[in-house]
Formats: structure tokens, sequence, C-alpha cells
């Protein structure tokens, strides 16, 4: 039977997946000016490169802020060439196949489209064990994040905040870690009424569920929700791979909740990244005594994140997200009337075609970096402020 176009490419993307660590921007350049199938070859040796494959390379590199001066593309064969002997995505996609899961790839039905926001950094695929039923859009999906060593507070938090918003149909998105990821994907599961209560998004690979403590929890997730990778089976669940699927957990869901965490928390990082895409970005108060929520109040003193207490102000949240309105007129008028004087300010600071970055943001507006953050904030919650890559502009109807 002859191979299809998309199965060239479902194949030719397994390869790659296993050549290239997450965030290979060098390689997602590659990818993104030749194709999947042409990339594979050149990053195998394969097919020759020239003059202007680089060029090409370098400018999309730089489009998506990169550095102006790279190696070039010499520099990323000799990095890759000690795995292509190890590539077998045949083998890898049968493995999945016994798995009960699957590889999925861009404009697959099951591929969740939000993704598409990562721009350059998007995955080149995702390891999928779950039902065949697809991620929810952004708006349908929140992420709780927290620390590994959670207290009895952070535990009880996480599992009504997950319990409350499944109920009320949304996705809780976490990592399947210890602590407060657990608890987040418990409260799903036992409150789900989503056709995907809860997505477990894994820094290893899907074929082993890390960590073994709780292999059957992430077995229920699997079986009810939906575990995913970025890196293909066997792969191990190193710390950049921990901090680059954090990405992953943020532009899945429309708001990140940290519900606990330490001064220096990886929850911290997907608070970062879902800050840089233009999500919302939410945490809970906890006691000053506590170091479990130094991270949260860090987030909250520091003006990038917002305030919750409970599954309602989350899922406002996700909804002001989302919300378009028949009436744009008035509802912008309401909007502004809301503002207070500093964000009226700074929404006049904000550029309406290029785009502009906290610090000359402090300048033109004459607030100082804490101030700015907060009121983008606001503003992107409420629909008048847009955030590319960590820079910001005035929304089309603002």
């Amino acid at each position: 039977m002859a191979t299809t176009s998309q199965e060239k490419e479902r194949i030719a993307r397994a390869a790659l997946a296993r050549l290239m660590e997450p965030q290979d921007s060098v390689g997602l350049a590659l990818v993104r000016a030749v194709g999947a199938v042409d990339a594979l070859g050149v990053a195998t040796g394969e097919l020759a490169t020239g003059p202007k494959l680089e060029q090409e390379i370098s400018a999309l590199l730089m489009d998506e802020g990169g550095p102006a001066g790279w190696p070039g593309l010499p520099a990323s064969l000799r990095r890759w060439a000690p795995r292509i002997a190890d590539l077998a995505p045949e083998r890898d996609m049968a493995t999945m196949r016994r798995l009960g899961g699957r590889v999925i790839v861009p404009g697959d039905e099951l591929w969740p489209a939000q993704l598409a926001d990562l721009g350059l950094q998007e995955p080149l695929c995702l390891w999928w064990r779950g039902n065949e039923q697809p991620l929810p859009t952004a708006r349908q999906a929140v992420a709780l994040v927290g620390s590994r060593d959670s207290t009895s507070y952070g535990a009880s938090v996480t599992g009504d905040l997950a319990y409350s918003l499944a109920q009320r149909g949304f996705t809780v998105v976490s990592g399947g870690a210890y602590g407060i990821d657990a608890h987040a994907h418990r409260g799903a599961l036992s409150g789900g009424t989503a056709n995907v209560p809860t997505i477990a998004v894994m820094a290893g690979g899907v074929d082993r569920f890390y960590p073994s403590g709780n292999e059957e929890l992430l077995r229920a997730v699997s079986n009810q929700g939906a575990v995913i990778a970025e890196v293909p089976p066997g792969s191990a669940p190193t710390r950049y791979r921990f901090l680059q699927r954090n990405r992953l957990i943020a532009a899945i869901a429309s708001v990140t909740v940290v519900v606990e965490a330490r001064w220096r928390s990886g929850a911290l990082n997907t608070a970062h990244h879902a800050e840089t895409l233009g999500r919302a970005v939410a945490a809970v108060p906890g006691s000053i005594h506590s170091a479990n929520s130094a991270g949260c109040h860090r987030l909250l003193r520091d003006g990038g994140a917002i305030c919750v207490t409970d599954a309602g102000e989350v899922a406002e949240l996700a909804g002001a997200m989302g919300e378009t309105t028949s009436d744009g007129k008035e509802s912008l008028a309401a909007a502004h009337d809301g503002l207070c004087l500093e964000d009226l300010i700074l929404l006049d600071a904000l550029p309406l075609r290029s785009t502009s970055s906290i610090e000359k943001l402090t300048v033109v507006a004459g607030l100082s970096p804490e101030a700015v953050r907060a009121g983008l904030s606001r503003l992107n919650v409420l629909g008048l402020a847009v955030s590319e890559r960590g820079t910001w502009k005035r929304a089309n109807n603002a």
C-alpha cells in the first residue's frame, strides 16, 4: 500500500522528534523552511544544504526573536549526527500502537490548534495515550500547577478547584508529577463532565508513567483523558525536558493557576510561558509563613498574576480570555469605563500595529515595570491588549 503524504509527514516528524531535543530552534526552523520530510533528509545528510537554506533559517530565527548570528547548519548537523543511527520511527509508532496510543501531528483532528500560538516553538508531534476525543480549545482548558511537596492546604485547594472546574466542563491540564499536579488530576477525574476531563503533559516518554508512584493515577488519566509528550517512547524525563514541557501546559490552557509554589518553583516557569503567550496567569494566596506559597506571593506582588480564591473566579478568567460580544462598541465603552487611570495611560501607550516591550512601555507610559505588568494582565483579560512572544500591542477592537 502506498504511503500517503500525511503518513510520510507523520513518520518524518516522529523521526525528527528523536533526533532533536524539544525547542531546538534551528531544527524547527529547518522544518518550517523545507517541510518535515526534506528536513529529515537534510538532518541525516541525505540532502545537501546551501547558502540559500542557511539564509532562510537565519531569517526565521530572527523573526522569532532569536540571535542575529548563529553557528550555521553544519554545527547543528554535527550535533544531530550521533542520534542518526538510533532513528526507527516505524518502531516507535508500533510501540505506541501496542500501548493503545498514537502519534499526532499538526493537521490531525486530535491536534490542539492552540499550540500554533507557540510559533516556531510548536512541537513537531505529540505522542498520545488517551481516549480518541480531540483536546479542548484553550478557552475550555485550565492549567493547575504547583509544588511537588505540597502542603495539606495546597492539596485541599487544588482538589476543590480541579473538581469544581471539571464540574463546569473545563479540562484540567497539569504535569503528572507528585503534589499539586497529582491533586489536580485526581480532582478533575472525580468531577469531570468534559470528553477529556484532564490532560497530563509528560517530560519523558509516555511508554513509562513517571513518577512511578503516580502510575495508577496516570493510567486512569490515560483511560479517561489523555497523557501526552513531545518526546518519543523511551525518552528520559530530564530536568531540561521538564522545563520545555511547561510551555505546552501553558499553551494548551487559557489560564494557568499557580496554586502553591516555592520561591524558585518550576511552576513559575509555566507561569512565565503563559504570560509570554498572552494567556492569563492566576495565583492562589497562602500563609505568609509558608515557604510553599512564597512563589505565589511573588507573582502577585510583581503584578504578573491575578489573585483567585475559587473555581468561579478561574472560570471567569477563562471566559474573559475568549469572550466575543455582538455589540463591540458597547462592550468596549464599558471596559474603558472600568479602567483606572494607570490602565488608561498604559492603553494609550500601546502601539496598534507594531509591538512594544515592557521596558519600552515603562518609558512611554511613565509607569513602573510592576505597574506595567499588572496593567497588561488586566488589559489582556479585558481583551484590550494582546501579547506576541513577550511583547505587547493594543487589540484591534481597543
